[in-house]
């Protein structure tokens, strides 16, 4: 499906704003947060377009944009703050533009990490003694790495706890319609079970209406014959 006119500006203003991020800028550089307000006013639009992009597409669009929004905000913060904040910023993963060997976002990830602990390098103090700055700086980055492995953990145990409750709650759904099917499979059988009856007590009482009746046909013919056997054996008197 060829791109809209949208879609193609929204990815010439992504490019240039990578391409800006990816210089080192100054505190009074301005353009970047304007071009990325811009972007997700262009990112709602698309969302709404009926020739928008598929799911993936969009979704690494979106990452994308909040990467950049996120490098915004972690450029607001102080040396150690941001080298932390830039840790758990997530960039795209495929390239904006054609020409791209990496995503640009990968490459301005790992440009602002190298920028960021060179400035928490002189934040800390640290420059005047190399040795001790690259181990007291190594034993910083190294705390924030745990914390970064914790979270994942915390995180993969939410998972396998979500997962854990899922399946159990899909056996008990399961033993559920099990018991509903045998349930249904005994009303079948007990309704054909009492139609059987039903039948057989139908049969059975046929059967007797036909003897009463028969009885009753014997009872009157015996009657009748009776009547006219008298009225010949003793005639009427004149």
């Amino acid at each position: 499906m060829a791109s809209s006119r949208l879609e193609i500006n929204f990815i010439r203003l992504l490019s240039r704003c990578e391409s800006i991020a990816s210089e080192k800028r100054v505190e009074t550089e301005w353009r970047l947060e304007k071009y990325v307000g811009a972007l997700e006013e262009m990112l709602v639009a698309l969302r709404k377009s009926p020739s928008k992009p598929t799911v993936e597409v969009m979704t690494d669009y979106t990452r994308k944009v909040d990467f950049l929004k996120g490098l915004l905000e972690a450029e607001k913060l102080s040396g150690t703050e941001k080298a932390l904040a830039n840790q758990f910023l997530a960039p795209g993963r495929t390239p904006t533009i054609a020409n791209e060997r990496m995503p640009a976002s990968k490459t301005v990830h790992m440009q602002t990490k190298a920028r960021c602990t060179g400035e928490m390098r002189n934040e800390l103090g640290l420059v005047l003694d190399e040795r001790q700055s690259a181990a007291e700086l190594d034993a910083v980055l190294q705390h924030h790495h745990n914390l970064q492995e914790k979270l994942a953990e915390d995180m993969l145990n939410l998972a396998r706890n979500l997962k854990n409750n899922t399946l159990v709650a899909q056996n008990i759904i399961k033993q559920d319609n099990q018991t509903l099917t045998q349930s249904m499979r005994q009303a079948d059988t007990n309704f054909e079970k009492l139609k059987v009856e039903s039948e057989r007590l139908e049969q059975h009482t046929k059967k007797s209406v036909n003897w009463t009746l028969w009885l009753m046909l014997i009872l009157v013919s015996f009657t009748f014959i009776s009547m006219i056997l008298f009225i010949r054996i003793f005639p009427k008197l004149r």
